[in-house]
């Protein structure tokens, strides 16, 4: 017994290592993107701003972008520049200049691919790493500067687009969902238990899309292992989900004890737990311990909402609606029935979180379709239903910025994020029209973005 746990254990590293070495492989292989130009200052010139906050452009400005990938100046006068300098100039023809976007909830690893094509063992592993490349780089080219991804193995993923290997946003990691047996993130088949000391990890847990902890020992040392390989904040499962097989929605998942011990490993490295939860128990049960953040909440009730409010906990929403953006599952199916149960809360979460004005982020969560995916903006865009077209671009830029923030020092980008101001990251966009009186213009990004720039770098500009 004791060399076949050996055995399964050494194979079980081997896995992880070629896993570990044929998403570098991939990742390594894609040519750096390379802008026409490498200036060292970018000026613009003549735009509004919507500038993450107000409700009002500003009168025609200029903003120059300088080494250091930092905003310089903002003024409605012109701005001497140097002539020793290499500069950029783009003339924004009184379009509206306007921060990059940000999604707080995706799943950049699965949101393209099929989920048979996920568990398959059939399809290659550098097949699934090289899509969630070409997945990264289009949510760039959408505008979407920023993502907070919420589950998934992008940890080499987001060295490879910070060293400038590969072309994205910024990520904000959470590596691996923690789940109980049985919870949203045990993707095992039942033909997989039970699980021993010598069985070897299902295929979404060699990945890093899951991790199954039970009890407070496992879950300490789950939540660890994700802040080990650089998790910006930690995701637990704390109740049943659409895309799982077994939880039924109502079910509430982890006990409190289990739950504070993944707040205080999290807390020792000075960040925080978010859960994805859609029922009043299963959210009151996690604010209690300290959890910073609900993923979804769609059914919760007014008691709930108001214990929210009173503690400053984060709603990160997404719009889910039965329309074409729905993940797809067949119908008829349980998937299918638990879907269509979120759907009805969705407007009455909105409603409870504008009542009680809780701090709400965006995000769309899209899962295993690339169409989908495509329609971020698009998803974006729908949120009119609730808010202004001003309240959806804040909540999408400077609002989605301040939960990334709550990172503290794991923050893997530190400074301002979100806004158009002296002193704030460098990432912009130029938008050819008006997005305060047609939001709509963010559902064709290909046409109407005309400018892209992250971290001071120009990756699109077709002015």
């Amino acid at each position: 017994k004791l060399m076949r746990l050996r055995y399964s254990l050494i194979i079980g590293i081997l896995i992880l290592i070629v896993i570990g070495l044929t998403a570098q492989f991939s990742y390594a292989q894609t040519r750096p993107f390379k802008s026409s130009q490498t200036p060292s200052f970018t000026l613009f010139e003549n735009v509004r701003i919507f500038n993450g906050i107000s409700e009002q452009l500003s009168a025609p400005s200029n903003v120059l972008v300088v080494v250091g990938n930092k905003i310089q100046t903002i003024s409605t006068a012109s701005i001497p520049t140097p002539t020793e300098i290499s500069l950029t100039r783009i003339n924004g023809g009184g379009r509206v200049l306007m921060p990059g976007l940000i999604n707080a909830h995706t799943h950049v690893f699965m949101e393209t691919t099929p989920v048979e094509k996920l568990l398959s063992p059939d399809t290659p592993t550098e097949a699934l790493f090289q899509q969630a490349q070409k997945n990264a780089t289009a949510m760039l080219m959408r505008g979407f500067a920023s993502a907070r991804d919420m589950a998934g193995p992008v940890f080499e993923l987001k060295k490879a687009i910070d060293s400038g290997k590969v072309v994205g946003p910024r990520i904000w990691p959470s590596g691996a969902m923690i789940s109980q047996t049985s919870g949203h993130g045990d993707f095992r088949s039942l033909k997989e238990l039970p699980r021993t000391p010598s069985s070897p990890l299902s295929r979404a847990e060699q990945f890093g899309v899951g991790a199954i902890a039970d009890g407070v020992d496992e879950v300490l040392r789950r939540t660890r292992e994700q802040l080990m390989q650089g998790a910006s904040q930690i995701k637990l499962a704390a109740g049943g989900g659409v895309a799982s097989s077994y939880d039924p929605i109502d079910v509430s998942e982890y006990t409190e004890a289990e739950f504070k011990a993944a707040v205080d490993a999290a807390a020792n490295w000075n960040t925080y737990v978010t859960i994805h939860a859609y029922t009043p128990t299963a959210i009151q049960t996690a604010i209690r311990v300290g959890v910073k953040c609900i993923e979804h909440g769609q059914l919760m009730d007014e008691e709930t909402a108001k214990l929210m409010a009173k503690k400053g906990i984060w709603l990160s929403m997404q719009p889910f609606l039965d329309d074409e953006d729905a993940n797809p599952y067949p119908e008829g199916s349980a998937n299918r029935a638990r879907q269509l149960q979120v759907f009805q809360g969705t407007d009455i979460a909105y409603k409870l979180a504008k009542k009680y004005n809780i701090k709400t982020a965006w995000g769309t969560d899209t899962l295993y379709s690339a169409k989908n995916a495509a329609r971020q903006g698009a998803q974006l865009a729908k949120m009119v239903r609730w808010y202004t077209p001003a309240e959806v671009l804040r909540m999408a830029t400077s609002t989605n910025a301040e939960l990334l923030a709550l990172s503290g020092p794991r923050n893997p980008y530190p400074g301002k994020l979100g806004v158009v101001e002296e002193g704030a990251l460098a990432d912009l966009l130029l938008v050819n029209g008006n997005l305060l009186e047609n939001i709509q213009l963010i559902e064709n990004p290909a046409k109407n973005f005309v400018v892209i720039m992250k971290d001071g770098k120009i990756y699109k500009n077709t002015i």
